[in-house]
């Protein structure tokens, strides 16, 4: 989802403006430096966990708890990309559509809720620490002779790939800041199919997705 639907670099850099804004620059940096510690930790993006540990920090400093509001009220849905929307209805046609992400179990729910993004999927949503080693659990859910994977992540692409081979199509928006690393992209393997932006998925038919990667 994030950074393959919804332009998640964008909603950080509002969050980024806001706490300066508002707060100062201190605390924006000691909430940054908290979150990026936490990120470590977990292996994923947790804005409220980070929230609470800033409390912890700073007891005396009310003020950033307006933050938590300030983030589940955020307008997602228009952060969405352009054509997300159109990009789900387009492959829909062949199959059962799901989004599969990563992140915590309050926030991240709160975003496919508010971008429109669960309703859009018929409220097919999971969401995992590490999406990439609950494979098992995705067959067992939405079993498929085929499978199509678009992320913006090259690795987690890889790691996909070399669990399902060719059961697999994996696909590579080039979208948010992870995709365009040139050395996190030289890193790893190309994608069966590498696209500009989410929305030139409805240019492409269902026949294109059959392929291996070469």
């Amino acid at each position: 989802m994030d950074n393959t639907l919804l332009d998640n670099d964008r909603i950080a850099q509002d969050l980024s403006d806001y706490l300066e804004k508002e707060y100062g620059q201190y605390a924006h940096d000691c909430y940054w430096t908290i979150f990026e510690e936490l990120r470590r930790e977990l292996g994923y993006a947790d804005y409220l966990g980070a929230l609470e540990r800033y409390r912890v920090k700073f007891m005396h400093d009310p003020r950033i708890l307006r933050m938590a509001n300030w983030l589940i009220d955020y307008p997602f849905a228009e952060r969405l990309y352009p054509g997300a929307f159109e990009a789900v209805k387009h492959v829909a046609q062949w199959g059962t559509t799901a989004i599969l992400s990563d992140g915590d179990a309050v926030f991240q729910p709160r975003k496919v809720a508010r971008s429109g993004l669960s309703d859009a999927f018929g409220q097919r949503v999971l969401i995992y620490i590490h999406k990439e080693q609950e494979l098992a659990y995705v067959e067992r859910i939405f079993p498929a002779k085929h499978y199509v994977l678009i992320d913006d992540k090259l690795r987690i692409l890889d790691v996909v790939k070399r669990a399902w081979g060719a059961k697999v199509t994996t696909v590579f928006p080039r979208q948010g800041h992870y995709a365009l690393d040139a050395d996190i992209v030289a890193a790893y393997p190309k994608a069966d199919v590498e696209i500009e932006r989410i929305g030139e998925l409805v240019g492409i038919e269902r026949g294109e997705f059959g392929g291996v990667r070469k």
